[in-house]
């Protein structure tokens, strides 16, 4: 008798743990996906802000469409459409991108004189670092729920229930590690 409560007890301590990691898991993940969100509003507003200024500085830079062209086929194609991981992809490629964008415009000063210019200008660098602060919740959000994937015991209920590791959003080269820098 005294044995099936203790084990009895046991088992129910244990269904009890196995829902709190299970419980903890989901809010984690939802945490994750939260986070992605609202870094995936800002990589599309700055999505849909490239073209304007891309056209703006077309208008004065006729002749240094390359850089144009390149901003323009990254940014072609719909943001809507694309996966998750596409859209990282897009949001750093445009990154890399910008400078070269600033920097052609600092060979106009007619263009940096420009007030459509300049507000495109100063919407991109708010954009920016609002990229940047949803990208710090987002890594901070997936590195709390990556530990708690592989740590026992949650490691063994997010195995059951198929709780995989998340992607950190990371740098991938030495450019896109500098700022921005928009300036007239």
């Amino acid at each position: 008798m005294i044995v099936g409560i203790i084990i009895g007890a046991i088992v129910l301590i244990l269904l009890i743990s196995a829902i709190g990691c299970y419980n903890k898991l989901v809010k984690q993940k939802v945490t994750v996906e939260e986070a992605f969100s609202t870094m995936d509003v800002y990589l599309k507003k700055r999505f849909d802000l490239i073209p304007n200024l891309v056209e703006t500085v077309k208008g004065y830079a006729k002749h240094e469409s390359e850089t144009l062209i390149a901003v323009i086929e990254r940014r072609g194609s719909n943001y809507d459409s694309m996966t998750d991981a596409e859209k990282i992809e897009s949001g750093a490629a445009i990154s890399r991108m910008i400078p070269n964008i600033m920097a052609l415009a600092e060979s106009y000063p007619d263009l940096k004189a420009n007030q459509n210019f300049m507000n495109l200008s100063n919407q991109l660098e708010a954009v920016e670092e609002d990229i940047a602060n949803s990208r710090k919740y987002y890594n901070g959000a997936v590195k709390r729920y990556n530990m708690s994937v592989q740590t026992v015991p949650s490691n063994i209920i997010a195995g059951m229930f198929h709780f995989e590791k998340k992607p950190m959003f990371e740098v991938d080269n030495a450019a896109e590690r500098q700022n921005v820098q928009v300036k007239f």
